[in-house]
């Protein structure tokens, strides 16, 4: 049976167009043959490691030769630029016939969510307490773009579905934040739980989440990038370009990753190995990059 709240269905207010939980960031390849990143994940990637935490505006031209490095056009770079400019992303600065284009707060919660997903929460959990937080929705049939707006925070924030209506999430989950903004809280039924006998922890986990696909994700990473021979043609001899390309890579795959726990996966998970990969090759790069960025960057200090 469905339960609507007093007041009947009408839409909830629009949250923003862009959610902090979906921000097209996760469009990264996971093989070397795939295609490159998507220009909006190079970018934000950029912004983060060389912009975040600073208070500057970069000019366009100093994106573009970034980007240029990894194969981005003028033209997709100007385009995104703009698009991010509206979904809230960045904001323009004029300064003579130069444009310049700083963070906005909503870019800067997002970047920093990033940046906690790779350096702090780390792409394995051993830290599981063997609880879950279960969230149960019912919206009107109409309603797809609300359906959707709302999977895309519970996917982000790890959960999986485990029947009709009704996501799990391994971990303890704010999930009034998670959904603040989409205006769907009378609808939803959240509780914290622990699997009983019958059922089996693996089960449920391969149940609600595609555990193969999720591993398979961080094998293609290290057979892209734990290699002896020369790492992809784009980042050859640049440090730069290889940073960028390494981050939007791997965030790309924490972004996607529920965290499951450790002790509930195959023996064989390669998360840590993966992660161990990732970390050693952006210390390779970190100091490099940073010099190549400094070289490059034309910036704006902001008041």
């Amino acid at each position: 049976m469905t339960h609507f709240p007093s007041g009947g269905s009408a839409r909830p207010p629009r949250a923003y167009a862009v959610p902090v939980t979906s921000v097209d960031v996760a469009a990264g390849p996971t093989a070397e043959s795939g295609p490159e990143p998507r220009t909006q994940s190079l970018m934000l990637t950029f912004f983060g490691a060389h912009v975040l935490g600073q208070p500057i505006a970069v000019s366009s031209g100093s994106v573009i030769a970034a980007l240029g490095r990894l194969g981005s056009t003028e033209e997709a770079v100007r385009t995104t630029l703009n698009r991010m400019v509206k979904r809230d992303l960045l904001e323009r600065r004029r300064q003579g016939r130069k444009t310049y284009f700083g963070l906005t707060p909503h870019a800067v919660q997002v970047l920093t969510d990033g940046r906690d997903r790779i350096w702090r929460t780390g792409a394995v959990n051993r830290d599981w307490d063997g609880r879950w937080t279960m969230v149960g929705f019912s919206l009107p049939e109409a309603w797809s773009r609300e359906r959707h707006d709302l999977r895309s925070r519970l996917i982000w924030a790890g959960f999986g579905p485990l029947q009709n209506g009704l996501w799990v999430a391994p971990a303890r989950v704010d999930v009034r934040e998670m959904v603040a903004g989409l205006g769907l809280e009378p609808y939803l039924r959240v509780f914290r739980a622990e699997v009983e006998s019958p059922t089996d922890v693996r089960e449920v986990l391969e149940q609600a989440f595609d555990v193969p696909a999720i591993g398979a994700r961080y094998r293609a990473f290290l057979e892209r990038w734990d290699r002896t021979d020369p790492l992809p043609a784009t980042v050859s001899g640049d440090e730069l370009a290889g940073q960028l390309l390494l981050h939007t890579d791997w965030l790309d795959l924490v972004r996607r990753d529920p965290h499951l726990p450790a002790e509930h996966l195959p023996g064989d998970w390669p998360a840590a190995q993966a992660e161990t990969v990732f970390r050693g090759l952006a210390s390779r790069w970190e100091r490099p990059a940073a010099r190549a960025a400094a070289r490059l960057l034309d910036t704006l200090t902001l008041d």
